[in-house]
């Protein structure tokens, strides 16, 4: 597990002087998750950004809320050295969340996370634990690629029969019912967005690669297969998102 988050975190570091200019979907979630917790009432307690990189998130909600200052959160110290969020010790704090939460955010008022939480490698177990960590009142808002995504890609391998080294993105069901679990459900949605990357296939594994997130858990493809793979890549030129928005509240009385 050690070596898979390392790993996660090398291929992110090497591309975090760019990652902000090839984030535009990251970006826009950044934003609507901002205009969510902007219009929340907070209790008392820490707030921080799990899996914050280079700061969209924080930096939406400084032009929002400015009152609200999360601590910036990531595992990749390259990310956080470009986040313009994380300038004192105070602001950053480098962190692998598969070891769980520092003790610092026990009792927080607001966890949020975007496009972090399927990086774990038990995200249901994670936002269960994030929960938890809330004070009472507290809110954890999340966005997270899940199942159903890149529908295409798994098209073209079924297709070309070569496996599809996509990473695995957990079931909403699933986290829904983890932070259910724990939490009033205030607000959930799954929408889909499908971007235009360009004709067949080489654009959108492009992109993944800019933005670090070409990382797989399983063996590379051959260049055969890879070939095979985008021959069978269907003609639409987008790719297809599935993102779970999920607001969530710590019942009892804020203190």
């Amino acid at each position: 597990m050690r070596q898979t988050a390392a790993s996660i975190c090398t291929h992110f570091s090497r591309k975090a002087q760019h990652y902000d200019q090839h984030a535009g979907l990251q970006r826009a979630m950044a934003w609507r998750l901002a205009r969510r917790i902007a219009a929340l009432p907070m209790p008392a307690g820490p707030m921080a950004d799990l899996g914050a990189g280079s700061g969209l998130v924080g930096q939406a909600l400084q032009q929002l809320a400015p009152q609200h200052q999360l601590l910036q959160l990531d595992g990749s110290a390259a990310l956080l050295q470009h986040n313009p969020l994380a300038g004192s010790t105070t602001q950053r704090l480098l962190w692998d969340l598969n070891e769980g939460l520092p003790a610092c955010l026990q009792g927080s008022a607001l966890l949020t996370s975007s496009f972090g939480l399927h990086w774990l490698s038990r995200p249901a177990a994670a936002l269960k634990q994030w929960a938890k960590a809330l004070a009472p009142g507290g809110w954890l808002v999340v966005a997270v690629p899940v199942a159903g995504s890149f529908a295409q890609w798994h098209e073209a391998a079924s297709r070309a029969e070569v496996p599809c080294t996509a990473w695995p993105l957990p079931a909403a069901s699933e986290l829904l019912q983890s932070a259910g679990s724990v939490l009033a459900l205030r607000h959930h949605q799954e929408m889909q967005f499908s971007p235009r990357y360009g004709p067949g296939g080489r654009a959108f594994f492009r992109q993944l690669q800019q933005l670090g997130a070409s990382y797989s858990d399983h063996p590379p493809l051959r260049p055969g297969q890879w070939r095979q793979l985008l021959n069978h890549w269907p003609a639409d030129e987008q790719v297809s998102w599935r993102i779970l928005m999920l607001l969530a509240q710590r019942p009892g009385e804020q203190r």
